[in-house]
């Protein structure tokens, strides 16, 4: 393969780790811990990149929306512990190609290029499944809360719940679909 990709994460053992997996496989990646870091080592080309959504500073978002402007041919995944199905739609359509949540390994990733790129070719092999009630509170939430920029006391008063039980339903781990 050697093709070179970009790893974005904040956690360093976690970027660390799959930097080593990821040369196991015949890639050649290139780790960054932040925004500021990823943009300067995006001076250099990249097929690929593995971006991680929270991190500190400008979010995981705005750096492919401007990776994508510093290199349109990227192929990128997003990768979040806290995912939403609001945080993949909005990835796709600044140019992510796939969405994965984790804890993921380099297998994982690996199959998502693999299904972005799939996908992307024929859209009829797509199969969906409803999401949970659960599900769903879940992603609204986390639109709410995207839309009032993180802050918790708006979002709260948008969803007409209390600040301390929105942080309840924060700090749990998303349900499955």
């Amino acid at each position: 393969m050697g093709y070179r990709i970009l790893v974005v994460d904040d956690d360093e053992v976690f970027r660390e780790q799959l930097a080593r997996a990821l040369t196991r496989r015949g890639l050649e990646p290139t780790t960054c811990d932040g925004y500021d870091s990823a943009m300067q080592a995006a001076e250099s080309e990249f097929e690929m990149a593995v971006l991680d959504l929270r991190m500190d500073g400008p979010n995981g978002l705005q750096l492919l929306k401007d990776l994508v402007e510093k290199q349109p041919d990227i192929l990128a995944v997003m990768l979040t512990g806290y995912g939403s199905i609001t945080t993949a739609i909005d990835a796709v359509k600044l140019g992510a190609i796939n969405y994965v949540q984790k804890p993921a390994d380099a297998d994982d990733l690996l199959a998502a290029f693999d299904r972005g790129l799939k996908n992307s070719a024929d859209p009829t092999d797509v199969e969906y499944t409803a999401p949970t009630l659960a599900r769903l509170e879940w992603e609204h939430i986390n639109r709410v809360l995207n839309d009032t920029g993180g802050n918790i006391s708006e979002a709260a008063r948008r969803l007409g719940m209390h600040r301390r039980t929105l942080q309840r339903k924060l700090n749990t781990y998303p349900p499955n679909e």
